[in-house]
């Protein structure tokens, strides 16, 4: 893949967040999202690939825009062919209630390289670089904690690990607690998480618990392209789920690693901070026509990782920014 598409997939990033933020504390994360599906779609349309979307907002009866399966970009001759996974607003509830921790993101693969994961829930475990090679999801978690602590040089009193504020992580939250490692709890945005594992400033080592499959794919770019490590292990309930994985041939008793989620070397990960967040700020509009957005752009072949800060000015900007 051309390396500037990654910095044109932060043009895709910013648009979703700018017309997504508009709907900040208002209440209707469904409005939310779907001005960041329009101004991700639109913007998708000004791009010179052939792209189709693996990982999207549902199946095509269930979503206007970016459904799995659609084809973006403008295509024609000689126009890279890949896999997009998409996100538009990561976190639609906390923008509806004016909370942090949302972005738009996009992750984008060659074709084929990109696990078509559906949309149910996956086990997940996440961690950065240097404990990337001592972690195992199959593993009991004080292990994979007591590891990490060792890879990381740190007390594991000194360990701190993510997980999603939800009942289903009682047991998990038991068992931090019962090995003594802090406990940074969430409400919303397991891929901004995902991603904090990756960078020391965050303070977070690593993620634990349950989310959903189509943010693990979309987390799992980013990690590959910092080094870090990602596995998960969908997890159907019911006939229907369980059918659909077999469908796919996909087996829900294998455990994933970061190579069966992201094949080969060439992927990239942009993301837009909507709210303020771990590792970006949100959208602020200010007078005259102006906003001002944080990004963050990453690719996995050159391991490079590129902060992006835009002003964006409303009154030169074509149709497809308001």
């Amino acid at each position: 893949m051309d390396r500037n598409l990654a910095l044109d997939l932060v043009r895709v990033t910013e648009t979703a967040a700018l017309r997504a933020a508009r709907y900040m504390g208002l209440g209707d994360k469904n409005a939310a999202d779907q001005a960041g599906v329009d101004g991700m779609r639109r913007m998708f349309d000004t791009l010179d690939i052939d792209g189709i979307v693996v990982i999207g907002e549902g199946e095509m009866d269930e979503a206007p825009m970016l459904y799995i399966g659609e084809q973006v970009g403008r295509g024609g001759p000689g126009a890279p062919k890949v896999d997009i996974a998409v996100d538009p607003v990561e976190g639609t509830t906390s923008v509806a209630d004016g909370m942090p921790n949302a972005i738009a993101v996009v992750a984008m693969a060659p074709r084929g390289c990109l696990l078509n994961a559906p949309d149910m829930y996956m086990d997940k475990l996440a961690v950065g670089p240097k404990a990337a090679p001592y972690v195992n999801l199959d593993a009991p978690v004080a292990d994979n904690l007591r590891a990490a602590a060792g890879a990381l040089g740190k007390s594991i009193s000194d360990i701190t690990v993510a997980i999603l504020d939800r009942e289903r992580h009682a047991g998990i939250i038991d068992e931090c607690r019962r090995v003594g490692v802090r406990i940074k709890l969430f409400q919303n945005g397991d891929v901004d998480a995902a991603l904090a594992t990756c960078f020391e400033e965050t303070g977070v080592d690593m993620l634990l618990g349950i989310g959903g499959a189509p943010e693990g794919v979309i987390a799992a770019v980013g990690i590959k392209c910092m080094g870090g490590n990602f596995q998960g292990r969908l997890i159907p309930y019911g006939d229907e789920e369980e059918s659909r994985c077999v469908l796919m041939g996909i087996d829900c008793s294998k455990t994933l690693t970061l190579d069966d989620l992201v094949k080969g070397k060439e992927a990239s990960y942009a993301a837009t901070g909507i709210s303020d967040g771990a590792l970006l700020r949100g959208v602020t509009f200010s007078a005259n026509g102006i906003a001002r957005t944080h990004s963050v752009v990453m690719r996995s072949e050159t391991g490079t990782i590129r902060y992006v800060e835009a002003v964006h000015n409303f009154n030169k900007k074509p149709l497809y920014a308001f």
